[in-house]
Protein backbone atom coordinates (compact mmCIF):
# COMPACT_ATOMS: atom_id res chain seq x y z
CA UNK A 1 0.00 0.00 0.00
CA UNK A 2 2.02 3.52 -1.12
CA UNK A 3 1.83 6.36 1.43
CA UNK A 4 -0.51 8.32 -0.71
CA UNK A 5 -3.01 5.50 -1.04
CA UNK A 6 -2.74 5.01 2.54
CA UNK A 7 -3.02 8.04 3.82
CA UNK A 8 -6.73 8.37 1.70
CA UNK A 9 -7.80 5.04 3.64
CA UNK A 10 -7.22 6.47 7.16
CA UNK A 11 -9.58 9.62 6.15
CA UNK A 12 -12.12 7.72 4.60
CA UNK A 13 -12.07 5.11 7.61
CA UNK A 14 -12.09 8.16 10.25
CA UNK A 15 -15.01 10.41 8.67
CA UNK A 16 -17.03 6.36 8.66
CA UNK A 17 -15.94 6.27 12.21
CA UNK A 18 -17.19 10.08 12.91
CA UNK A 19 -20.53 9.08 11.51
CA UNK A 20 -20.95 5.74 13.06
CA UNK A 21 -22.82 7.11 16.51
CA UNK A 22 -26.37 7.02 16.34
CA UNK A 23 -28.54 9.69 19.19
CA UNK A 24 -31.87 8.11 20.70
CA UNK A 25 -33.43 10.47 22.27
CA UNK A 26 -35.32 8.92 24.99
CA UNK A 27 -37.04 11.53 27.50
CA UNK A 28 -35.90 14.15 29.64
CA UNK A 29 -32.18 13.09 30.53
CA UNK A 30 -32.52 9.78 29.08
CA UNK A 31 -30.56 9.09 26.07
CA UNK A 32 -29.37 5.72 23.80
CA UNK A 33 -26.33 5.71 21.49
CA UNK A 34 -25.92 3.07 19.14
CA UNK A 35 -22.31 2.77 18.18
CA UNK A 36 -20.09 -0.12 16.22
CA UNK A 37 -22.77 -2.52 17.35
CA UNK A 38 -23.19 -1.67 20.75
CA UNK A 39 -25.74 -0.03 22.90
CA UNK A 40 -25.31 2.87 25.78
CA UNK A 41 -28.42 3.69 27.57
CA UNK A 42 -27.94 6.79 29.92
CA UNK A 43 -30.38 7.33 32.79
CA UNK A 44 -33.22 5.30 31.65
CA UNK A 45 -36.34 6.08 33.41
CA UNK A 46 -40.08 5.21 33.36
CA UNK A 47 -41.33 8.01 31.77
CA UNK A 48 -39.69 7.73 28.68
CA UNK A 49 -41.12 5.06 25.51
CA UNK A 50 -38.62 2.45 25.06
CA UNK A 51 -40.11 0.64 22.55
CA UNK A 52 -37.98 -0.81 19.91
CA UNK A 53 -35.40 0.36 21.89
CA UNK A 54 -32.67 -2.61 22.13
CA UNK A 55 -31.31 -3.43 26.02
CA UNK A 56 -28.30 -2.19 26.85
CA UNK A 57 -24.80 -3.05 26.63
CA UNK A 58 -23.84 -0.03 28.78
CA UNK A 59 -25.43 1.79 30.92
CA UNK A 60 -24.48 5.11 33.11
CA UNK A 61 -26.19 6.13 35.79
CA UNK A 62 -25.48 10.34 36.91
CA UNK A 63 -27.16 11.06 39.78
CA UNK A 64 -29.57 9.04 42.63
CA UNK A 65 -32.74 11.23 41.60
CA UNK A 66 -35.65 9.45 40.71
CA UNK A 67 -35.31 10.77 36.89
CA UNK A 68 -32.01 9.44 36.72
CA UNK A 69 -31.29 6.99 38.96
CA UNK A 70 -34.83 4.52 38.31
CA UNK A 71 -34.44 0.99 39.35
CA UNK A 72 -37.77 -0.05 37.60
CA UNK A 73 -36.24 0.91 34.08
CA UNK A 74 -32.96 -0.21 34.57
CA UNK A 75 -33.95 -3.77 35.16
CA UNK A 76 -35.89 -3.28 31.71
CA UNK A 77 -33.48 -2.12 29.63
CA UNK A 78 -30.44 -4.08 30.97
CA UNK A 79 -29.78 -8.26 29.76
CA UNK A 80 -27.61 -10.52 30.62
CA UNK A 81 -24.00 -9.16 30.55
CA UNK A 82 -25.25 -5.13 30.73
CA UNK A 83 -22.04 -3.59 32.33
CA UNK A 84 -23.40 -0.73 34.84
CA UNK A 85 -21.08 2.35 35.46
CA UNK A 86 -22.32 4.76 38.40
CA UNK A 87 -20.93 6.55 40.73
CA UNK A 88 -20.76 5.33 44.55
CA UNK A 89 -24.66 6.89 45.70
CA UNK A 90 -25.88 5.07 43.09
CA UNK A 91 -24.43 2.10 43.75
CA UNK A 92 -25.89 1.44 46.81
CA UNK A 93 -29.20 1.43 45.59
CA UNK A 94 -28.18 -0.61 41.84
CA UNK A 95 -25.39 -2.68 43.87
CA UNK A 96 -24.04 -4.44 40.83
CA UNK A 97 -22.65 -1.22 38.88
CA UNK A 98 -19.27 -0.83 38.28
CA UNK A 99 -18.38 2.48 40.62
CA UNK A 100 -16.70 5.15 39.02
CA UNK A 101 -16.08 8.56 41.02
CA UNK A 102 -14.77 12.16 39.33
CA UNK A 103 -12.05 12.14 38.12
CA UNK A 104 -11.35 8.18 37.75
CA UNK A 105 -11.60 6.21 34.43
CA UNK A 106 -12.33 3.11 32.66
CA UNK A 107 -12.89 1.17 29.51
CA UNK A 108 -15.64 -1.17 28.91
CA UNK A 109 -16.51 -2.70 25.55
CA UNK A 110 -13.86 -0.55 24.04
CA UNK A 111 -15.58 2.57 25.24
CA UNK A 112 -13.47 5.13 26.94
CA UNK A 113 -15.63 6.29 30.00
CA UNK A 114 -14.74 9.39 32.33
CA UNK A 115 -16.63 10.53 35.00
CA UNK A 116 -16.03 14.37 35.32
CA UNK A 117 -17.48 16.32 38.21
CA UNK A 118 -21.62 17.62 38.01
CA UNK A 119 -22.92 19.94 41.04
CA UNK A 120 -24.74 22.90 41.92
CA UNK A 121 -22.44 26.08 42.59
CA UNK A 122 -25.57 28.01 44.47
CA UNK A 123 -28.21 26.72 46.84
CA UNK A 124 -31.76 26.84 45.13
CA UNK A 125 -34.62 29.19 46.48
CA UNK A 126 -35.08 26.36 49.45
CA UNK A 127 -31.80 27.41 50.31
CA UNK A 128 -31.13 24.06 49.11
CA UNK A 129 -28.09 22.11 47.08
CA UNK A 130 -29.43 19.49 45.51
CA UNK A 131 -26.49 18.26 43.69
CA UNK A 132 -23.55 18.51 45.83
CA UNK A 133 -19.82 18.07 44.69
CA UNK A 134 -18.69 14.53 44.21
CA UNK A 135 -21.84 12.55 44.45
CA UNK A 136 -22.84 12.26 41.21
CA UNK A 137 -21.01 12.07 37.77
CA UNK A 138 -21.07 13.77 33.96
CA UNK A 139 -19.12 11.61 31.84
CA UNK A 140 -16.84 11.52 28.32
CA UNK A 141 -17.59 8.47 26.18
CA UNK A 142 -14.58 8.18 23.87
CA UNK A 143 -16.44 6.15 21.10
CA UNK A 144 -13.93 5.56 18.31
CA UNK A 145 -12.43 8.91 17.56
CA UNK A 146 -15.41 10.99 19.07
CA UNK A 147 -15.52 12.28 22.52
CA UNK A 148 -18.78 12.55 23.25
CA UNK A 149 -19.91 14.85 26.87
CA UNK A 150 -23.12 14.01 29.21
CA UNK A 151 -23.55 16.74 31.97
CA UNK A 152 -25.87 15.49 33.99
CA UNK A 153 -27.45 17.86 36.36
CA UNK A 154 -25.11 20.92 36.94
CA UNK A 155 -24.20 24.52 37.06
CA UNK A 156 -21.81 26.22 34.69
CA UNK A 157 -18.62 24.56 37.00
CA UNK A 158 -15.00 25.37 36.22
CA UNK A 159 -14.49 21.98 34.89
CA UNK A 160 -17.19 22.34 32.31
CA UNK A 161 -15.75 25.23 31.21
CA UNK A 162 -12.14 23.55 31.03
CA UNK A 163 -13.22 20.29 28.99
CA UNK A 164 -11.18 19.61 25.95
CA UNK A 165 -11.77 18.17 22.47
CA UNK A 166 -15.48 17.52 23.03
CA UNK A 167 -17.02 16.45 19.55
CA UNK A 168 -20.85 15.95 20.98
CA UNK A 169 -21.98 17.65 24.25
CA UNK A 170 -25.24 17.30 25.82
CA UNK A 171 -26.11 20.19 28.02
CA UNK A 172 -28.73 20.04 30.83
CA UNK A 173 -30.58 23.52 31.22
CA UNK A 174 -34.08 22.65 34.13
CA UNK A 175 -33.89 25.31 36.85
CA UNK A 176 -34.22 25.98 39.64
CA UNK A 177 -31.99 22.55 40.35
CA UNK A 178 -29.55 22.93 37.05
CA UNK A 179 -28.43 25.88 35.36
CA UNK A 180 -30.78 28.03 33.28
CA UNK A 181 -30.11 28.50 29.23
CA UNK A 182 -28.28 31.25 29.09
CA UNK A 183 -25.89 30.30 31.68
CA UNK A 184 -25.71 26.86 29.96
CA UNK A 185 -24.59 28.61 26.51
CA UNK A 186 -21.91 30.63 28.94
CA UNK A 187 -20.50 27.29 29.44
CA UNK A 188 -20.70 26.00 25.83
CA UNK A 189 -19.29 28.64 24.85
CA UNK A 190 -16.24 28.52 26.79
CA UNK A 191 -15.45 24.57 25.56
CA UNK A 192 -16.39 24.79 22.36
CA UNK A 193 -18.01 21.44 21.37
CA UNK A 194 -18.75 20.97 17.28
CA UNK A 195 -21.96 19.88 18.38
CA UNK A 196 -24.04 20.52 21.36
CA UNK A 197 -27.80 19.27 21.99
CA UNK A 198 -29.50 20.97 24.99
CA UNK A 199 -31.18 17.96 27.18
CA UNK A 200 -33.01 17.70 29.98
CA UNK A 201 -34.46 21.06 29.79
CA UNK A 202 -38.38 20.45 30.49
CA UNK A 203 -39.53 24.04 30.82
CA UNK A 204 -36.85 25.84 29.55
CA UNK A 205 -36.93 28.25 26.37
CA UNK A 206 -33.72 26.28 24.18
CA UNK A 207 -33.89 29.24 21.69
CA UNK A 208 -32.74 32.04 24.37
CA UNK A 209 -29.52 29.08 24.32
CA UNK A 210 -29.63 28.70 20.85
CA UNK A 211 -29.32 32.33 20.22
CA UNK A 212 -26.93 32.58 23.20
CA UNK A 213 -24.27 29.60 21.84
CA UNK A 214 -22.31 32.27 19.86
CA UNK A 215 -18.53 30.87 20.06
CA UNK A 216 -17.40 29.87 16.66
CA UNK A 217 -18.11 26.76 15.31
CA UNK A 218 -20.55 25.34 17.44
CA UNK A 219 -23.47 24.23 16.16
CA UNK A 220 -27.04 23.61 18.06
CA UNK A 221 -28.97 20.65 17.21
CA UNK A 222 -32.37 20.27 19.17
CA UNK A 223 -34.17 17.32 19.39
CA UNK A 224 -37.65 15.93 20.98
CA UNK A 225 -37.25 15.24 24.55
CA UNK A 226 -40.56 15.94 25.18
Amino acid sequence: MNRLFFALFCLLAADLNAADVEIVPIMHASTVLKWDGKIIHVDPWSQGNYQGVPAADLLLVTDIHGDHMDPTQIAAVRKAGTVIVAPAAVQQTVTDAKVLNNGETTRVLDIGIEAVPMYNLKPNASGEIRHTKGRGNGYVLTLGNQRIYFSGDTDCIPEMKELKNIDIAFVCMNPPNTMPPAEAAECVNAFKPKVVYPYHFRGSDVEVFRKAVTAPGVEVKVEKWY
